[in-house]
């Protein structure tokens, strides 16, 4: 009986809207990249960027050729939305896409982790097979059908975002007010707005307003009698996302989403009115029926495990970051610190202060003052450098920071060689001290 929903036909008018919807926004944050200046100060202008640990030969493309790469993944994101060459161009983004995203972490965003998830899911959708490039020169392709598990893939998807997201703010300074508080006094001196952002009305609001969106969201808007007020809502709530935190495309991929919660006659109806409405309800079951069944299977048993490892590192992940990343933990926390990098010789014990300013750009100098990924990460490269001199160092850190507002405390033990500390991936890293000390 599963297997028989699954596969049901239905009218693909939601698919199709929602490949040209997600080809523009594919090409306005690749092509936005270059205009904004992002791109620059992230890819181009640093020495050296803090990839993902394991995928540090990604920075052979660093530099200029970046503003080919990009320019590149914007071309894909207009073949997409015409749908032409679409398997090919959704294939290419999604690579590009992806070692993007690796390339650093200095500007992680968890919409560039959904984009790069989607991305790769669309790579399997039929989403060329009517309105497109491809079924104007292939006529054999087109269909105003499409399986079911079409549809419900996103819907999945977006449940897992939002629960996560609404879950992991269920701790003491998001409920307290805490957290808001600090990331609205960021947004004071926003024209017009930003006094009304310091009030502690509106503050609660979206305290206790984040919390419920995220995890009844997805509910009210699969709930037919209260779908279309949970849209109105919803893009209140993503256009004010968009204006006060300026995440990119995320609030306008969140509502592209949508589509799929709409009856697909409705999505017919407002977009495509002179295209033929599909009602057969024919259940056709492809040649590697089984391969998808298993495939997505597996993604979303993954999608489902990933964001909870965190509870198996020892402390808490506020302090640590680890199992932090891929967990949907978005704008959970304000994080400041301060640091100091010193190498010592090993031969002379001479020690010699690091000057960030001499390796790295502002913003990675904000990660590499928090993040104790990042600070192993530069730690290794600080190794790598004078070892290039000659001298074998020993790279100690001495940093406090603070999280959400509190006082600053000691977060990296100062008498441990980074530099020649293991990553352990999977294992609390020793060298972290304790949140919470006498």
């Amino acid at each position: 009986m599963l297997n028989n929903w699954a596969f049901r036909h239905i009218d693909n008018s939601q698919l199709v809207v929602f490949r040209v919807f997600f080809g523009l926004l594919c090409f306005l944050e690749s092509f936005g990249a270059i205009l904004t200046g992002w791109l620059k100060q992230s890819l181009v202008v640093p020495k050296f960027t803090f990839t993902f640990i394991g995928f540090e030969w990604l920075q052979v493309f660093q530099g200029e050729g970046m503003y080919l790469y990009y320019g590149a993944m914007s071309i894909f994101g207009l073949l997409i939305m015409v749908g032409y060459k679409y398997r090919f161009s959704m294939i290419g983004f999604t690579l590009l896409w992806t070692g993007s995203y690796l390339m650093q972490k200095s500007s992680y965003n968890n919409h560039y982790y959904l984009l790069m998830l989607v991305s790769a899911i669309m790579v399997f959708m039929p989403a060329h097979r009517d309105v497109s490039v491809d079924a104007k020169l292939n006529p054999k392709i087109q269909t105003n059908a499409m399986p079911n598990w079409c549809k419900w893939v996103f819907i999945i998807q977006l449940f897992i975002v939002y629960t996560y997201a609404s879950v992991a703010k269920l701790y003491p300074d998001w409920l307290e007010g805490t957290v808001m508080e600090v990331l609205m006094y960021g947004k004071k001196n926003y024209y017009l707005i930003g006094d009304v952002l310091q009030q502690k009305w509106l503050q609660s609001v979206l305290t206790w307003g984040g919390i419920f969106f995220d995890g009844l969201i997805v509910p009210l808007l699969l709930f037919k009698p209260t779908r279309k007020l949970a849209f109105i809502v919803s893009i209140g709530f993503h256009l004010f996302n968009s204006f006060v935190f300026q995440i990119g495309i995320f609030p306008y991929l969140a509502l592209a989403f949508y589509l799929f919660f709409f009856p697909p006659k409705t999505i017919r109806n407002i977009f495509l009115k002179k295209r033929e409405f599909y009602n057969k309800a024919e259940v056709k079951f492809p040649k590697f029926k089984n391969a998808y069944v298993i495939l997505f299977i597996v993604y979303f048993v993954v999608q489902i495990v990933l964001p909870l490892r965190h509870h198996f590192f020892k402390d808490d992940v506020l302090w640590t970051e680890e199992g932090h990343r891929l967990s949907w933990r978005m704008m959970l926390r304000a994080k400041h610190g301060a640091i100091t990098y010193t190498v010592k010789d090993k031969l002379t014990n001479k020690k010699t202060t690091i000057f960030l300013d001499d390796y790295l750009t502002k913003k990675q100098q904000r990660s590499a003052s928090t993040k104790p990924d990042v600070i192993w990460q530069f730690a290794q490269y600080l190794k790598k450098e004078f070892k290039e001199k000659g001298q074998d160092v020993a790279v100690f850190v001495d940093c406090r920071i603070s999280v959400n507002g509190k006082p600053l405390k000691r977060l990296i033990n100062p008498d441990v060689d980074i530099a020649s500390a293991p990553w352990q991936p999977l294992s609390h890293s020793h060298w972290i001290l304790p949140s919470k000390t006498d």
